[in-house]
C-alpha cells in the first residue's frame, strides 16, 4: 500500500531529473510531494524550477565555503560533533589520499558544508532526499545523520551509467568513449563509496553506430526521466529494503555485499 511521502531534493544544475520528479508528484504517478530543493550552487537553474512549482528551496554555497576552509580555516565554522578519525576510517572518496594535508581540508569543507545543508533541512519534514544532479560526493557525516534506518536508506542517486561501469562524474561519456554497444542508467541508494550503493532500478539503450556522445545523453536522459520517478515510487510504496546478501564465488570462497530486494 502506498502512503504520500514527502521529497527532498538536492542538485546543483539544471535540474531536469528534478522535472520530472515534480512532474510525476503532480500528476500522480508517484505518492508524494516535494518539500524543499536545496542546491550548493546559487545560480543553480534547476531553482527556478522550484520557484515555478512554489516549492521552497535554500542555498549552501560549497565554493564559498571551500575557499573559506582553504585560505581562512580560522574562520571555517567547524561543527562541534565533527570526528576526523571516524571519517577517514569510513569515507572512501577523497582526493588527495597521500597528502594528508589535503585529505583533512577536503573532510573540513564538506563537513562544514553538509552541516549547513542538515541545518536547513531541519525546517523540513521529509522522508526521502533525491539527489538529481547533485555534484557533490556525501560523506559519512550526512549520510550517517540522515539514514538512521539500515534497512531502508533516505538518500537516492541516479547515475549515467550501467552500474558497476562506470562510476564517477561522466559515465555516458565513458561509456562512449569505451565503444559500448548497450547504454544506461541507475538509480541507487548512496552508501560511503563512489556510486557504489545498492541498486535499486536500471534502464537501457541500444547505442547505434551512428550515435554521438549527444545522441546517448539525449537517450539517457528520456531513460533517467522514466526511471527515477519509478524507483521513488516504489519507496513510497514501501516495497524497497535493503539486505546484507552473501553469495558463494566458487572454492569456499564467499562474496558480501548489501544489495535492494523489491517487495510483492
Amino acid at each position: 500500500m502506498s502512503r504520500k511521502i514527502r521529497i527532498g531534493a538536492l542538485i546543483s544544475g539544471g535540474g531536469t531529473n528534478l522535472q520530472a520528479i515534480i512532474d510525476s508528484c503532480e500528476s500522480g504517478k508517484i505518492d508524494g510531494e516535494m518539500v524543499f530543493v536545496g542546491t550548493d550552487n546559487p545560480s543553480a537553474a534547476g531553482l527556478k524550477r522550484a520557484e515555478t512549482h512554489r516549492i521552497p528551496s535554500f542555498i549552501v554555497d560549497y565554493a564559498d565555503i571551500i575557499r573559506t576552509v582553504n585560505h581562512h580555516p580560522d574562520q571555517a565554522k567547524i561543527p562541534s560533533d565533527f570526528d576526523m578519525d571516524e571519517l577517514l576510517q569510513k569515507q572512501s572518496v577523497f582526493p588527495g589520499k597521500d597528502n594528508p594535508e589535503k585529505v583533512k581540508k577536503f573532510l573540513i569543507s564538506r563537513v562544514v558544508a553538509e552541516s549547513g545543508l542538515l541545518e536547513k533541512m531541519k525546517g523540513f519534514d521529509f522522508d526521502l532526499i533525491v539527489l538529481a544532479g547533485f555534484l557533490r560526493n556525501l560523506t559519512p557525516y550526512f549520510i550517517d545523520r540522515v539514514n538512521t534506518d539500515r534497512g531502508l536508506p533516505k538518500i537516492m542517486n541516479i547515475h549515467p551509467a550501467l552500474l558497476p561501469a562506470f562510476p564517477g562524474k561522466d559515465g555516458y561519456g565513458d561509456t562512449f568513449r569505451y565503444g559500448c554497444k548497450v547504454g544506461g542508467c541507475t538509480v541507487h541508494f548512496i552508501d560511503y563509496g563512489e556510486d557504489s550503493g545498492p541498486i535499486i532500478g536500471q534502464k537501457t539503450f541500444p547505442i547505434e553506430p551512428g550515435d554521438t556522445l549527444d545522441s546517448i545523453k539525449k537517450k539517457g536522459l528520456e531513460k533517467e526521466w522514466e526511471l527515477y520517478p519509478e524507483c521513488i515510487q516504489l519507496y513510497a510504496e514501501n516495497r524497497l529494503h535493503v539486505e546484507r546478501a552473501i553469495f558463494s564465488v566458487g572454492n569456499g570462497r564467499t562474496y558480501q555485499r548489501s544489495i535492494v530486494t523489491i517487495r510483492e
